[in-house]
């Protein structure tokens, strides 16, 4: 669930709160739903810590209600790296995941924001020339993962938006932009106050196919919103409520919980 294009999805479920400039530890907990027309899918839970400029993820997602009938997937999920002024530099990036009997995993490396190694377990097959968008090296520097795409450092609320994100998944590159939608607030365990909603816009850059339906849905067709809200007086704003249009419906990602646990 966290290759091509999956990847926007994955990212959107397995968001978290991080912590910018502290003196002392801090660490908070992130509990996510993902569902389709009312029927949850999948759960998400998520703990996350900083201390100093260093910060440290780790978090499990699986499939759930109706979704286990037809596609049990269990995974891990972690992601390290630095904080330099107000950008994550990841560092490591790690999934491990099981959909049936059949087990994946992605490993990405990374060194002052450009990826230096890249397994992918399966490996993927053989790739068509005449319709594959092969990537470069220019493609992998200043990339975050999955996990540290959604993760946004701004001075305020407000300017959470107008900004753009290189994603990149272990086997795709792709921008997600961002643009102000609208102001709100929201209530869930741990969090009541101000919220700040972006339209997200998906472009693939390099490393997939040509033509690839799914990946033409969500770049043409597909309304993603986020809304973001702050992880306490960090400084760091986080998706706490999140939707995707596809092709049988809108997938929603709700956070149940997304509080500072120290």
């Amino acid at each position: 669930m966290l290759r091509s294009s999956h990847a926007l999805l994955a990212s959107l479920a397995v968001a978290l709160p991080t912590a910018t400039s502290a003196a002392t530890q801090q660490s908070f907990k992130g509990e996510y739903t993902v569902s389709v027309h009312g029927f949850s899918v999948a759960k998400a839970s998520f703990s996350s810590s900083y201390e100093g400029d260093t910060y440290s993820i780790e978090g499990s997602v699986s499939s759930a209600g109706l979704a286990t009938i037809f596609d049990d997937t269990r995974g891990t999920v972690s992601s390290k790296g630095k904080i330099s002024g107000k950008q994550l530099q990841p560092q490591a990036f790690r999934a491990d995941y099981k959909s049936g009997d059949k087990a994946s995993m992605i490993d990405i490396r990374f060194a002052n924001g450009t990826v230096t190694a890249t397994k992918v377990v399966p490996a993927p097959k053989k790739r068509n020339p005449k319709n594959w968008i092969p990537l470069a090296a220019s493609h992998l520097a200043s990339v975050l993962d999955p996990m540290a795409a959604t993760v946004i450092h701004a001075d305020s609320l407000y300017k959470v938006c107008g900004r753009t994100v290189k994603l990149y998944d272990g086997e795709m590159r792709a921008n997600l932009t961002l643009t102000y939608e609208s102001k709100g607030s929201t209530s869930v365990r741990g969090y009541k106050g101000d919220t700040v909603t972006c339209r997200l816009g998906f472009e693939p850059v390099a490393g997939y196919r040509k033509n690839r339906k799914s990946l033409d849905y969500l770049r043409k067709r597909s309304r993603i919103t986020v809304t973001f809200a702050p992880v306490g007086q960090t400084g760091v704003y986080a998706p706490i409520h999140a939707t995707v249009g596809t092709k049988i419906g809108t997938l929603t990602v709700s956070a149940e919980r997304f509080e500072a646990t120290k």
